[in-house]
């Protein structure tokens, strides 16, 4: 089935390590936008059936819960979207009331994604988070009492000055919280970030490489014991609890995104839409598709994408399921590479699956180089 993914550009403050699409939050142009949005999934509905839908940001909870109901109408009327489709809201701390979450839930949103990032003040000060350790607690606390069952966290290690126990008192703290679901992300600086020059002004430094990847194995480790289970490079959660969105995107299959700077991939297909709001806005109004460099990609590209995405997964690649499905012997072509990898425990070849370890999984982008 489809995803849905609907981009939300406002934020209330840019942090200074951001670089998704998104920009300040202006109430007349964000009215505008949800205009714009519903016009858009409804041109590009064919009804085919769809199965998550999933608002990104950007803070999309810096809208009305009014609003998002108003786009998931807009959704069930363009696509044949289950009953039971996973819905998620990407939330900041800031803007979480329990009467807000009541409404989002009430709206139809069953799955909250909170931008925690860390438990640490000096932390989070750094990063330019707008929220305090505290207003994260209290922000969990608020979700739960609106009745939110599947509450995932976000949290990102590799921090400047951050020590492993610093990340160990973190992710202590995320178990103690004991959301569904957890992504546990490496900070990547962009060239421009503004952190970036915060960073070498102040002279806070970021973590020796192997102390981050000892950070990394120790907190998958801990949330192991705690009930968790990794499924993905960043990503773990309870049974039953995987993001059913975005095993979409590691699972070879199709979504569709709305909005300004959203992708979108189905089949041999893939498009994405202009990046600007105002362009966005201006498109939408005079009829005019919002669709900027399409493409078919070749059957080289979709198998190199299948079992780029796939190795993500911790259940790792079927080679034949895949090889099948485009009409390729994976295992004449890459076995003699994969050897080699097997042979230093960064991978294992079980029957027809090939799983990175754990240890493979700290150089995941080196080993899958050899499938794009």
């Amino acid at each position: 089935m489809l995803g849905l993914y609907l981009h939300i550009p406002f934020c209330s403050h840019i942090c200074n390590y951001c670089n998704f699409n998104r920009g300040l939050f202006d109430a007349d142009v964000k009215r505008q936008y949800v205009d714009a949005l519903i016009v858009e999934i409804a041109r590009a509905g064919d009804g085919a059936p769809a199965d998550t839908i999933f608002f990104g940001g950007g803070t999309p909870s810096l809208l009305e819960p009014d609003e998002i109901g108003r786009l998931i109408e807009a959704c069930r009327a363009a696509f044949d979207v289950a009953a039971d489709a996973e819905i998620t809201l990407e939330t900041n701390p800031e803007t979480v009331t329990v009467e807000r979450m009541r409404a989002f839930g009430d709206a139809g949103v069953n799955r909250i994604s909170l931008g925690v990032q860390s438990l640490h003040d000096t932390e989070l000060m750094r990063l330019g988070r707008q929220h305090g350790a505290a207003r994260a607690r209290v922000a969990v606390a608020d979700i739960r009492e609106a009745g939110v069952e599947n509450l995932s966290l976000d949290l990102m290690l590799w921090l400047p000055q951050q020590t492993p126990a610093d990340w160990r008192a973190t992710v202590e703290g995320l178990i103690a919280l004991g959301p569904e679901h957890a992504s546990l992300y490496i900070l990547e600086l962009y060239p421009n970030a503004p952190l970036r020059e915060e960073m070498a002004r102040a002279q806070w430094s970021l973590a020796p490489d192997d102390d981050a990847a000892d950070m990394y194995l120790w907190g998958l480790d801990r949330l192991d014991r705690a009930g968790y289970s990794q499924y993905e490079i960043s990503n773990v959660a309870r049974p039953g609890r995987r993001s059913r969105h975005n095993l979409k995107y590691w699972q070879d299959g199709a979504w569709l995104g709305f909005g300004c700077g959203a992708h979108s991939t189905r089949g041999a297909s893939r498009w994405k839409n202009v990046a600007s709001t105002q362009e966005y806005l201006s498109r939408v109004a005079a009829g005019e598709s919002v669709h900027v460099e399409p493409r078919e990609r070749s059957l080289e590209e979709q198998i190199g994408a299948a079992l780029f995405t796939g190795l993500r997964l911790a259940d790792g690649v079927d080679f034949d399921r895949v090889g099948r499905r485009y009409g390729v012997d994976l295992w004449a072509r890459h076995g003699p590479a994969l050897q080699p990898l097997a042979a230093a425990r960064r991978l294992t070849i079980e029957g027809h699956t090939v799983r990175l370890t754990r240890d493979g999984m700290l150089v995941a982008n080196d080993i899958m180089q050899m499938f794009v």
